[in-house]
């Protein structure tokens, strides 16, 4: 972790209105809870759009569900008694630290999978108050327990998934008793975390992303989704390297089957898919690698599990999404406590059977850290230019619209453009302090095109527009200049394209 970028970064969301807290400021702030200031709610909203608008185009349809659900959902689901991380506390001064987390950070090229061996054999010592801890590591449970109604005990779900299995004879009804199928649910859920230290990548209050996809155990390796992906490359740093100390590899995906990387199809499209997710995001393709859980590291239950890792300037590798293959544990167990039937007829066989689970599971509050961390250029910063260098999608507003001075005729003008181009696309209007500055902050929210009304438009009927990362500008009439935007916006079109076409 670069230390200075970190703090740079987060001072940064603080001042230009992305991301305040801990909240509440003014009561001192609760670690691991912050607020998405305007343009960071408007970020995490594109980001959260853009992985609807990936899910939907690949047949995944969305639910909500509540996020407190009772005892019984959480003792079927396993979180109840097994949701829990290590924890190490320092005897003198209580300061308490998730042991993971900890001695990740300190050891980072270290593989600890016994943290009370580790502990007494390093002689670690507390980040607080420099005391060596003592080997003794207490397991804390994560769950947020509440009460409804007169004393009915429950808990804040921890994660989306769970209330999305309990709906599935729903779901098989509502698709017509066909499966495969696929759901997904965006909203927020709760983990009492022991001591959050990472910003929006580990908070005790977030929004998580989470689709499921409900499929036969036959059907796993019968699906024709697969075919259509299955020349494309990836990054894969498959649990067969990791023990042998080698490097990711970027293959396809056919090749990761035949190297038995991947075990079915159905799993290689999920992760396929969770990659496309983070490449419409506008996360770097070389920023990006799959990293497969070990053999001890997985959940007993599954089948398979692998992360989605992003390369950021704090914190380098870090996870941020997760997929797995999840079996038929969660319908089993839920048939279990429920008393109610989870088979369903299965037409290849003829035979009833309870459906394997495949997720992909994420943070979208991660999603938006990892955006701001990578497209936060600091060099420019340095220069006096801050850019924030964001994909349009994703920008806060698309368009900026400035009159060059505050003069009746070029405002009048400059908020009729405003109008117009506002009905198309989220604007922002600004007639305060110099063009420059102006520019500047445009720079620094990451509006990637701005709009200026000078004397000339008045007798030509043009505009300028500028470009937030090349800083050109060009001439535009303003008969053309909402498509010539749209094109610029969209992708049709680049800057360099346009210039040239001028």
């Amino acid at each position: 972790m670069t230390k200075q970028f970190m703090q740079e970064l987060i001072s940064f969301m603080q001042q230009k209105g992305f991301i305040w807290g801990p909240t509440p400021e003014i009561y001192g702030g609760l670690a691991g809870f912050y607020t998405y200031a305007p343009l960071g709610k408007m970020l995490k909203n594109n980001i959260e759009n853009v992985v609807r608008d990936v899910f939907f185009k690949n047949d995944f349809l969305e639910v909500e569900c509540p996020t407190i659900m009772p005892k019984i959902v959480w003792e079927a689901s396993g979180h109840l008694g097994g949701f829990t991380d290590a924890m190490i506390t320092c005897k003198k001064c209580k300061s308490s630290f998730k042991a993971e987390q900890l001695l990740q950070e300190l050891f980072p090229d270290k593989k600890i999978t016994s943290f009370e061996s580790f502990l007494s054999k390093n002689n670690v010592k507390c980040p607080s108050c420099q005391t060596i801890f003592d080997s003794k590591v207490e397991q804390h449970n994560l769950m947020m327990k509440t009460v409804v109604g007169i004393g009915n005990e429950a808990y804040n779900r921890p994660e989306t998934a769970t209330t999305t299995y309990l709906e599935f004879l729903r779901y098989y009804d509502f698709f017509r008793k066909k499966l495969p199928f696929g759901v997904f649910q965006i909203g927020n859920a709760y983990r009492n975390e022991i001591s959050p230290r990472q910003h929006l990548l580990r908070t005790r209050e977030f929004t998580q992303a989470e689709a499921q996809l409900f499929i036969f155990k036959d059907q796993k390796n019968n699906f024709p989704k697969f075919d259509n992906v299955q020349k494309d490359k990836l990054t894969f740093w498959a649990w067969e390297l990791q023990s042998k100390n080698k490097k990711p590899e970027t293959i396809s995906l056919e090749d990761a089957m035949k190297r038995k990387f991947l075990k079915n199809k159905v799993y290689a499209y999920m992760i396929w898919l969770t990659h496309k997710i983070f490449l419409e995001i506008g996360i770097p393709e070389e920023k990006i690698r799959l990293t497969q859980h070990s053999p001890d590291e997985k959940a007993f239950y599954a089948d398979d599990a692998w992360d989605v890792e992003v390369n950021l300037n704090s914190f380098g590798w870090t996870e941020i999404c997760g997929v797995h293959d999840r079996t038929d544990y969660d319908l089993k167990q839920h048939a279990k406590f429920s008393k109610t039937n989870m088979e369903v007829l299965d037409e290849q066989t003829n035979e009833k059977k309870i459906p394997h689970i495949l997720e992909i599971a994420f943070g979208t509050g991660r999603l938006t850290f990892a955006v701001l961390d990578l497209n936060y250029d600091k060099k420019s910063e340095e220069e006096g230019k801050t850019i924030l260098k964001l994909s349009p999608k994703l920008t806060p507003f698309k368009v900026a619209v400035y009159p060059l001075l505050k003069k009746p005729e070029l405002t009048a003008l400059a908020e009729k453009i405003f109008t117009d181009l506002n009905a198309e696309f989220l604007c922002k209007y600004d007639e305060k302090g110099s063009i420059g500055k102006r520019y500047l902050r445009a720079s620094e929210e990451g509006t990637p095109y701005v709009v200026t009304v000078d004397f000339d438009s008045l007798e030509k009927k043009d505009v300028t527009i500028r470009d937030r990362d090349t800083e050109n500008q060009v001439r535009v009439k303003i008969s053309d200049l909402k498509e010539t935007l749209k094109a610029l916006i969209y992708n049709k079109q680049t800057f360099v394209m346009l210039n040239k076409k001028l």
